[in-house]
């Protein structure tokens, strides 16, 4: 519409000046032509200085926004990003070489007081603009109350009125990763600024060498580990957001694994997984055979994921925090649409994840015990074996 008329404002509302509309005005010092102020408001997108990036959801569903936080620091490394996460994805998000800066979200988002001292921490930073990669009531409340003059989300829910840039994904389908659709709002944002676009390539996240030779030596003397040998990290546990294969087929799997592999099989377990983590020690019953369910906080953790040379796991934040590291990984995955495994593919190398889930059939589609060990094996043994080539 912008481009059949132009309005003119000056000191005197008689001296207004319009073309093809009509409206009502009111004395105003300046005198402005919609449309120049509009150009120049998608001109101005491209000095964007501080951008606010959004994915306050869960573990593995923040890293998994990593590569395209990648893709904005490389494309435009001017730009500082800061980040709205919870405080228990905080530390990562501190260690994510992507990452300025964070704002630490409402622990409780009913709490009117808390979400008010997060609305007041985004104001103050005055953002240019603002990504939402996951879109929910909440974020789309939050990032319209704080002002930010450019608002991009997923154009997929009820509320996207709220963002003035949207762009359509159709997730539900899980036609692509997770990642990509990540990258694909990343993408977006960089078109509009008009700035050359840089692909990302694994790894996301790494430690120095020494970082990870230290870790290693903490380990082999916190669990009777051999350096010599590899090591192949295994998580049980599904931490409540997917399911999982059962403690017998793991059993069953980490025994075939020792019977091909003389390698060390080091059991993770997050908060309340101990115990589970020590009946599968105990169905195992191998000297080869570590438990591992203390550490010192989720960057420590991270530290030791890097130290892996295998890990596997069902769709859970672990397994998505080693394919950042880009370790070789070995994922079981429901069969339901929205919980494929091409949907939620960690960012390691293409070449570095096998995955697997249950026969595509609505009555078992989230039931990973129907999946059969010995058939998996047939494609895990030659894919340990690349990996460890």
């Amino acid at each position: 519409m912008l481009t059949f008329f132009s309005v003119y404002i000056d000191k005197k509302p008689e001296d207004c000046t319009l073309f093809k509309q009509k409206s009502k005005f009111y004395p105003c010092k300046a005198r402005v032509n919609l449309l120049e102020y509009f150009q120049n408001i998608n001109k101005g997108f491209s000095s964007m200085q501080k951008l606010l990036v959004i994915r306050n959801d869960k573990l593995g569903d923040f890293v998994l926004s990593f590569p395209a936080l990648a893709m904005l620091k490389k494309s435009a490394p001017n730009l500082r990003i800061v980040a709205l996460v919870p405080k228990y994805t905080a530390p990562l998000a501190e260690i994510c070489p992507y990452i300025d800066e964070i704002i630490l979200d409402a622990t409780d988002k009913k709490n009117l007081v808390e979400t008010d001292r997060t609305l007041q921490a985004i104001k103050a930073q005055r953002f240019d603009a603002v990504i939402s990669f996951v879109s929910d009531w909440y974020n789309a409340k939050l990032t319209w109350k704080s002002g930010i003059p450019y608002r991009l989300a997923p154009a997929t829910k009820l509320f996207q009125f709220m963002y003035n840039r949207r762009l359509t994904q159709r997730r539900s389908r899980s036609e692509k990763a997770e990642f990509e659709y990540n990258m694909d709002l990343a993408r977006r944002f960089l078109q509009d600024q008009q700035l050359p676009i840089i692909e990302p390539q694994p790894p996301y996240l790494t430690f120095t060498q020494s970082a990870v030779e230290n870790q290693r030596v903490l380990l082999c003397e916190k669990l009777g580990l051999k350096p010599e040998k590899k090591w192949v990290f295994v998580h049980s546990g599904s931490g409540g957001s997917a399911t999982n294969l059962s403690l017998n087929q793991y059993a069953e799997l980490i025994n075939a694994i020792l019977a091909r592999f003389d390698c060390q099989i080091v059991l993770t377990a997050g908060p309340n997984e101990s115990e589970k983590a020590h009946q599968l020690a105990d169905a195992v019953n191998h000297p080869n055979v570590a438990i591992y369910d203390k550490n010192d906080g989720l960057t420590d953790f991270t530290r030791s994921l890097a130290c892996a040379d295998l890990f596997i796991a069902g769709s859970t934040g672990p397994l998505h925090l080693s394919g950042a590291l880009n370790v070789p990984t070995i994922g079981f995955y429901p069969s339901r649409l929205s919980a494929i495994p091409r949907r939620w593919r960690p960012i390691n190398d293409i070449d570095k994840h096998i995955a697997f889930c249950p026969p595509f059939k609505k009555e078992v589609e989230k039931n990973l015990t129907v999946i059969n060990i010995a058939d998996c094996l047939k494609d895990i043994i030659p894919f340990i074996e690349r990996q460890w080539a």
